[in-house]
């Protein structure tokens, strides 16, 4: 049930992602990049459509990391690429080449194999806010550089870093989201009243902040590849260290496991770089 919820999050988040780079690549008042972008897009009905579809499926990804572990749930929302290109074209206009079909195989591929090798273990409900607060450092320091690079550069590459910026703060978002679920199922009133939910909204308003300035650049494959590549691997990272999480016992699983993921990245890497006009 677990991978079937998850799967059902990145179709839905993909949905989410081309009806708002239709808005975003179309809206004059969405050509300006700024911290103020989301309230200009807001009297967009399409956009509105994009974030309820993301809030559907942000309610989907919740209950997969609420029965499941972080190793498992978010390598497959990395297939949100694979769901976002043929709803690409269909939407928006994207083209789809034949290289971009292989890769989605590749994909597809590599994300069978890493669930069928790794057998995840372990784990626990949360970790020590001071692990918390170095992960939030490590992890927000990072996307802030990648931030400040992407603005200054222009096409793919702008796309690629912005997107690898929003990738690194929404796997933050996920753990963060695992942290709220667990306190949520034993108590449901204190949530409010944890930490985790209101660091999540904060971290996930930045995210969908420059989702939309990586969106802004009218070349969907960089900036949903590459947020599809480092969320879940941030979220793996994530989970091995703060919730103690364990990939196979055996070192040949392991290695087999870590080459899956290696060949579904690079799968994703073929679809965010490849040549377009």
């Amino acid at each position: 049930m677990t991978e079937i919820l998850a799967f059902g999050s990145a179709a839905v988040f993909a949905l989410g992602i081309v009806l708002q780079q239709r808005v975003v690549m179309d809206a004059p008042e969405a050509k300006k990049a700024s911290a103020g972008i989301l309230f200009r897009l807001v009297q967009h009905p399409v956009w509105l459509a994009g974030i309820a579809a993301y809030g559907i499926a942000f309610g989907l990804q919740a209950a997969a990391l609420g029965g499941g572990r972080l190793a498992v749930v978010q390598p497959i929302l990395a297939t949100t690429i694979v769901f976002a290109l043929p709803l690409g074209a269909w939407l928006s206009s994207q083209r789809i080449t034949g290289r971009d079909v292989v890769a989605a195989f590749v994909v597809t591929g590599g994300l069978a194999l890493f669930l069928l090798l790794a057998d995840p273990s372990g784990g626990k409900d949360d970790a020590p806010i001071g692990q918390w607060a170095v992960a939030g450092a490590v992890v927000i320091g990072i996307a802030a550089g990648l931030v400040l690079a992407g603005l200054t550069r222009a096409g793919a590459l702008r796309a690629a870093l912005l997107g690898t910026a929003s990738g690194l703060l929404f796997g933050l978002v996920s753990a963060l989201t695992k942290g709220a679920v667990e306190v949520f199922q034993d108590d449901a009133a204190s949530v409010l009243v944890n930490w985790h939910l209101y660091a999540l909204l904060v971290i996930g308003f930045a995210g969908m902040t420059i989702t939309q300035l990586s969106l802004q650049t009218g070349i969907l494959p960089p900036a949903v590849a590459t947020s599809s590549i480092f969320n879940p691997a941030a979220s793996v990272v994530l989970g091995l260290t703060l919730f103690d999480e364990q990939i196979h016992h055996s070192t040949g699983g392991r290695v087999g496991a870590a080459l899956a993921l290696v060949a579904m990245f690079g799968g994703i890497a073929a679809l965010a770089f490849a040549r377009r006009e």
